[in-house]
This record gives C-alpha cells, structure tokens and sequence, in this order.
C-alpha cells in the first residue's frame, strides 16, 4: 500500500504541494531572518511529496519560541486548512488513507520546530 499510495498521491497532490513547499522554502531563505523557517519549508516539502511510511515525532521543547512564532503566523491556518482537507478525505472510503496522510501533514505543520520525520 505504500508505494502505491506515494504513487497515487504524487500524481494527484503530492507533486504540486512540494513545488508549492520549495518555492515557499526559496522564499524564506533570501531574507536572513526566515532561514530558518526555509529550512522547515523544505522539511515539509519533503513529507508532503512522498508522505506514506513516514511518521512524524513532534519534539516542542526543543525550540518553544520559534515554534510559538511559527504557531501564531502559520501553523494554526496551515493546521486547520489540513485538517478540513483530511475531513473532505474521509467522507469516502478511498480516501481514508489520504485522509491520514493530511492528518499528519497538519501536526507538522503545527509545531515544525524540533519535529523529526522517520
């Protein structure tokens, strides 16, 4: 189901979030200020391109300012558009399993700080 499901979400979603995840990325990381938040761009461009079989471990104390920065400016729209996504998802049975992918693309995106992507 793995390869498969990678498969089917590329061609459907994967491909146009990671371009969008690279050229936010690319963004941020002309200013100085936003390196960082490049950095965890280009970490959820790489969930989001191939997202089946991996898994997320959030870790907020690692970086608790520029996650609560991160939470305040972005990670609460990002989290909720994720959310209602996984919900349009999961109204069949198809979808339940891209529902869970976007599930997890919204807890990272709530505190990207610290998180590791295994």
């Amino acid at each position: 189901m793995r390869i498969l499901g990678n498969i089917i979400w590329f061609l459907l979603i994967g491909w146009v979030a990671w371009l969008s995840w690279i050229i936010a990325g690319v963004l941020w990381c002309v200013t100085i200020i936003g390196i960082p938040f490049g950095i965890q761009a280009f970490k959820m461009a790489g969930l989001v391109v191939f997202p089946f079989g991996k898994e997320v471990q959030i870790n907020f104390d690692r970086h608790p300012i520029a996650n609560i920065i991160w939470l305040l400016c972005f990670g609460i729209s990002m989290a909720i558009s994720f959310f209602v996504i996984s919900i349009i998802f999961a109204i069949t049975i198809i979808g339940i399993p891209f529902a869970k992918q976007t599930f997890k693309l919204s807890k990272l995106s709530l505190v990207p700080f610290g998180a590791n992507v295994v």
